[in-house]
């Protein structure tokens, strides 16, 4: 039985007004949780906190760097970061997080893990605790996501390590229950609803530098994120340098020049 012209013409607005709202790019997720204060007993009401502050002498420096700056929307390295403002879970406290506050303080390291309570998991996220001083002192906040509420934060963090739990971090646990923040990282697993192991270099403009994702059943070695960081900022504050395959720092760096690199080759 043939469709009416009326019926059609209905069919085809519905449908180009749905493919308008899917095809919007989420950038940005705010989750907005407001509970009275009895709901929390003894606990401290939600709250923003500002990043720590930390003050770090950058040298001045000219001439062209090496690092490229990305125009478009993928890949994500290159391109500035994906804003979001969302709760998180910080010294057994609700408070809310915005990436952007960073800009211009600190550099980043953005996380992400698949769900509270599992068992990769808390190695991960303990072990980037128990280093959290090393990234201090390079003036670098970590950040923790997951697709959890702070509710399951705060009960994991409550829960003793020897338990499977956290114990207090010293960096914020992001709950991004939305999902919008793991989709716009591009680390979102649809049809499970939870985000891979992907970690994210961000400098202090806000511009994505290095990125890994790894499957679920493989944690991420901190001292390779903090030796990524430690490369990253040497090219940053010397342009026309370039760190060669497992750079630390003290060790020889190359020029990115035809002739003036055979210095390092001869080296080594």
């Amino acid at each position: 039985m043939a469709c009416s012209a009326t019926s059609t013409t209905g069919l085809i607005s519905s449908i180009a007004a749905t493919t308008k709202s899917m095809a919007s790019p989420i950038c940005k997720s705010s989750q907005n949780l407001t509970l009275p204060k009895s709901f929390f007993g003894h606990r401290k009401p939600l709250q923003s906190r500002a990043p720590r502050s930390i003050s770090m002498a950058r040298g001045s420096h000219s001439g062209k760097s090496f690092i490229v700056k990305a125009s478009g929307e993928a890949p994500l390295v290159g391109n500035t970061a994906p804003d979001f403002e969302a709760e998180a879970v910080f010294d057994q406290e609700f408070i809310k997080v915005k990436l952007s506050e960073y800009i211009g303080k600190k550099y980043v390291i953005l996380f992400f893990y698949p769900l509270d309570f599992t068992f990769v998991c808390p190695t991960e996220i303990t072990a980037f605790s128990d280093r959290y001083g090393e990234f201090e002192k390079l003036n670098t906040e970590i950040l923790g996501v997951s697709v959890d509420s702070v509710f399951s934060h705060l009960a994991w963090v409550q829960t003793d390590r020897k338990s499977g739990g956290l114990g207090d971090l010293n960096y914020p646990l992001i709950s991004d229950v939305t999902k919008s923040i793991s989709k716009s990282y591009g680390v979102l697993i649809p049809d499970q609803g939870i985000a891979l192991r992907g970690l994210f270099i961000i400098d202090k403009e806000g511009v994505i530098q290095h990125s890994t994702i790894n499957n679920l059943a493989i944690g991420r070695s901190v001292d390779e994120t903090l030796r990524t960081l430690q490369a990253l900022q040497y090219v940053q504050e010397n342009p026309d340098e370039v760190c060669p395959a497992g750079w630390k720092p003290g060790e020889k760096s190359m020029k990115p020049d035809p002739k003036l690199s055979k210095e390092y080759f001869a080296a080594i």
